[in-house]
């Protein structure tokens, strides 16, 4: 007769449940890596997921489950080359704090300051300079308005004397070319002004009033009839520019009100200013004393054959069914506001 086994004492029976727990613990665990794995290659953002081999499904994913899998092939390249415009050298890579940068095209002052008191203490032969600490500071100075002083010698001949009833005669150096006849602008002050007229919007009266907080004391009469004969030099430009827009393929075109010229005492004369996109980002301003039809064919003419994209104006569109080669297309950005618009007017969300 065989004897029973003796029964484990409790200090075993805790050991084997401990081992038991301490190996369910860890098969857990694999399991959930494996089903993080899982869900982050199947569901997860398009930069994580598994690209899956032709013919495979996710189900057959379930059992590579905890293996690992081989690298999947690496995407096909392309080489890419474009141009961009070069950028300014940043003048020792300057940044302070508040986040200061200028390039190297930006004039610089340099000011020494003087040492320390402590520093002054030492006597000059045992002071030693280790280094230096630099500090940048955004300043302004006022315009700089210059005034070009030409000197022009006035030369005579000692052996020509008046008194053998002779005309002295006297030799000096041309006045250096001006754009404009008998102006006292230099081209670099119309330049400017046309800059900060029509880039910056700065009026002349206020230009005016800047040159009389500097000192310099000019007519503003006299700047608005420099002004007006500046841009009748750059006349040549603009119409150059206008005709060759006339050539593009496709043309953007918009008009919007201006006032400009004194209508009654007090009034201002509307006119419209019509601006003219083309193909290679460049543009034409043109003027005209009213929003009529007739204005659209005298600007564009007979010579434009392509696409003009226009708002909804009816102008544009009456042109458009009178000139063959010629189609219109509507501004999205102008459907989009009129859409909006109308919404709004009969109370839609």
């Amino acid at each position: 007769m065989t004897q029973a086994a003796p029964a484990p004492s409790e200090a075993e029976i805790i050991a084997a449940l401990t081992a038991e727990n301490r190996a369910l613990r860890e098969l857990v665990e694999e399991l959930r890596r494996s089903v993080s794995w899982f869900t982050r290659h199947v569901f997860g953002e398009k930069s994580e997921k598994l690209v899956l081999p032709e013919g495979q499904t996710q189900e057959d994913l379930l059992a590579l489950l905890g293996q690992e899998l081989p690298a999947p092939p690496a995407p096909e390249t392309e080489t890419i080359t474009y141009e961009r415009r070069k950028r300014k050298k940043s003048r020792d890579d300057a940044v302070t704090d508040e986040g200061l940068r200028f390039d190297e095209d930006v004039p610089m002052e340099t000011i020494l300051l003087p040492l320390s008191p402590e520093a002054q203490a030492i006597p000059e032969d045992r002071r030693e300079v280790i280094g230096e600490k630099v500090t940048y500071r955004l300043a302004q100075r006022p315009t700089s308005h210059v005034i070009l002083k030409y000197i022009r010698s006035v030369i005579r001949d000692r052996e020509d004397r008046p008194e053998d009833g002779k005309k002295v005669k006297l030799f000096t150096a041309p006045a250096p070319a001006n754009v404009l006849e008998r102006s006292c602008a230099d081209v670099s002050f119309l330049a400017g002004m046309l800059v900060d007229k029509f880039t910056y919007h700065l009026p002349l009266y206020r230009q005016h009033q800047r040159l009389l907080n500097n000192g310099i004391t000019l007519a503003r009469s006299t700047l608005t009839v420099q002004a007006g004969q500046a841009i009748d030099l750059l006349a040549p430009i603009s119409d150059a520019q206008y005709k060759a827009l006339l050539l593009n393929r496709v043309l953007a075109m918009d008009e919007t009100p201006i006032k400009a010229g004194r209508k009654a005492p007090g009034k201002m004369r509307r006119g419209q200013l019509w601006p003219i996109y083309g193909e290679d980002d460049e543009v034409v301003f043109l003027y005209t004393d009213s929003r009529k039809h007739s204005h659209v064919r005298k600007i564009l003419g007979d010579r434009f054959k392509g696409v003009l994209l226009s708002d909804g104006y009816e102008g544009y569109a009456r042109y458009a069914e009178k000139m063959s080669g010629v189609t219109l297309a509507n501004c999205w950005a102008n459907v989009a506001a009129r859409i909006m618009f109308r919404s709004v007017r009969i109370g839609l969300p």
